[in-house]
């Protein structure tokens, strides 16, 4: 079953709704074990019709992998992935020649998106940002944050400046977005990629031996990352979640959410309670 697509609001481009994060998992060296599963990530997340994949300078040597293993692959062609990276310095001349060693580092001559990480001198490079946008060296710009306590000013942003993207956690147990970010950016026409689906990894591991509720198989569940994930898309403004993996057959299952039906948050108000959650 082909991934649901959503479509970019300002230029309703269709993104896959699935994606893969690179923090940690990608911060690998060639020639180790964990370097050579993380090809079958790649394929596996293709092979389910998603495309993004994101990365940022401060997840240590995860761009440079990442461009290794697109360069080396056999089954990507070129355009495949939806390449999406940050700039996380301060300064203009330190803010570009961090952005240079990005594409550099994932071999791309145009970065799909380009994001100012947890909103870092983020006057300084999106001025930038916009001039590269100008001149087709980047597609999309936007800026990204992973912590509630930063919401107040994310939200100012959002409303002083003109973006493509915003990246924020949402998750079933961390559902602050809810209340302004989700909503503001559906209202300026602001896509959405949801960081940290399954609130950052403790919910997952509490639910591992819990038995699925019987309503998770006729969503189309057969795990508890996909019900996870299934929630966050019931959004109508998220437009991808980026859930991070270093596994091929993760990446496969998280996929699979990815496909057939979505529930709508009327769902998730009736039946969270199955998950321990109010």
């Amino acid at each position: 079953m082909q991934m649901n697509s959503r479509l970019i609001p300002g230029t309703q481009e269709a993104l896959p709704v699935i994606g893969c994060g690179t923090w940690i998992g990608f911060d690998q060296r060639p020639g180790t074990d964990e370097y050579k599963r993380l090809p079958g990530v790649l394929e596996a997340l293709f092979a389910a019709g998603g495309k993004v994949i994101d990365s940022s300078p401060m997840y240590g040597r995860s761009e440079e992998t990442t461009g290794e293993l697109l360069a080396a692959s056999k089954q990507v062609k070129t355009g495949a992935a939806f390449l999406a990276t940050k700039v996380w310095t301060s300064g203009r001349e330190p803010g570009i020649a961090q952005m240079a060693q990005s594409f550099t580092r994932l071999r791309t001559g145009r970065m799909d998106l380009m994001q100012v990480h947890n909103l870092l001198d983020w006057k300084t490079h999106l001025a930038t940002l916009r001039r590269w946008k100008d001149k087709g060296r980047v597609r999309y710009i936007g800026i990204t944050h992973y912590t509630a306590s930063a919401y107040g000013d994310v939200e100012a942003v959002l409303r002083a400046e003109k973006l493509d993207f915003l990246q924020i956690n949402y998750s079933i147990d961390a559902r602050e977005a809810e209340q302004r970010l989700l909503p503001l950016a559906a209202e300026r026409g602001v896509a959405v990629i949801v960081n940290m689906p399954f609130g950052g990894g403790g919910l997952l591991r509490r639910l591992r031996d819990k038995p699925l509720p019987p309503w998770a198989g006729e969503i189309g569940c057969t795990s508890w990352a996909q019900v996870l994930l299934k929630f966050v898309l019931g959004h109508p403004a998220v437009t991808c979640t980026i859930p991070g993996t270093s596994r091929a057959e993760h990446m496969a299952d998280n996929a699979a959410a990815g496909a057939g039906v979505l529930p709508d948050a009327a769902f998730w108000r009736s039946h969270a309670g199955a998950i321990g959650l109010p």
